[in-house]
């Protein structure tokens, strides 16, 4: 018996990374899966786009741990794409108990020399992408009655500001206000809303360029060994980044009985980040 048999979750990003990793650790406890994923590379990111086959790779891990699964492409800044996807899960399964949020873009410059353009895309992704998937799910948990739990993915910049990137760290202190907004009108519903906030995850996200430059400038193409060392002097705890299953294995407290007095909170999973920084 899985903590979640007979719940259903909703997951924007599922094609890889965290969305994946999401997937397989709430699947793994009973759940079934409504996804959606881009699969195209936005504009504004130094690393690819996750792509069709990463999205049928998520399926097919979601099958073989016995689970079920709808998952298509949509683009979370449109808000239609998201609903569409949505009412065909909720066709699908009957229901839905947990709305995960998670599809983000990191990019960034000093702050003067970000373009509108850039900027726009940054808030679209990791901000109105967010709003438009709990918009698209809230109606259908309250109507059912009986609870539920959204889980916000934010960041450790969600709570603090960082040079460079400061309209990442803008769009996720908008999650934030979101969040604890959302949990102060869910809470008579049973419906509990809050948010795991990490430092730097394994993913795509921090494995590029851009990101490696931010560690260190000293170095003109500085590669992910260059970094290790840099990335682990952030931390309390002797780690570079934290795995994908970290945020997972917090997400899995937040949505099953063990937090079901939890809401409005922002989890922090850092190795000590925001402390030592």
């Amino acid at each position: 018996m899985g903590q979640l048999d007979g719940k259903v979750a909703f997951i924007t990003g599922v094609a890889r990374g965290q969305g994946r990793s999401h997937a397989l650790a709430l699947a793994a406890e009973g759940a079934s899966i409504i996804g959606l994923d881009l699969c195209a590379k936005p504009t504004t990111t130094a690393y690819p786009g996750a792509t069709e086959e990463d999205l049928q790779e998520t399926v097919r891990q979601v099958k073989e741990l016995g689970g079920h699964i709808l998952a298509e492409i949509a683009d979370t800044r449109d808000y239609e794409q998201v609903k569409d996807v949505f009412d065909r899960g909720l066709e699908q399964f009957g229901r839905v108990d947990v709305v995960i949020p998670n599809a983000g873009i990191c990019s960034g410059a000093k702050t003067w020399e970000i373009s509108p353009q850039d900027w726009q895309e940054m808030i679209d992704v990791n901000l109105n992408g967010v709003f438009h998937t709990v918009k698209a799910a809230v109606p259908q948990l309250i109507s059912q009655g009986d609870g539920g739990s959204v889980v916000f993915i934010g960041s450790t910049e969600a709570l603090k500001g960082a040079e460079n990137i400061s309209s990442y760290a803008a769009s996720k202190h908008g999650v934030t206000g979101l969040m604890t907004s959302l949990a102060r009108e869910l809470g008579p519903y049973g419906i509990r809303v809050n948010s795991v906030n990490p430092t730097c995850v394994d993913t795509h996200m921090i494995n590029n360029e851009f990101v490696y430059g931010l560690f260190r400038p000293d170095l003109d193409a500085p590669t992910r060994e260059d970094v290790v060392g840099t990335f682990a002097d952030t931390h309390l705890l002797p780690v570079p980044w934290i795995e994908p299953r970290d945020v997972s294995e917090a997400i899995l407290y937040l949505v099953t009985e063990s937090g079901r007095y939890v809401t409005a909170t922002t989890l922090v999973v850092d190795a000590g980040f925001i402390v030592k920084s």
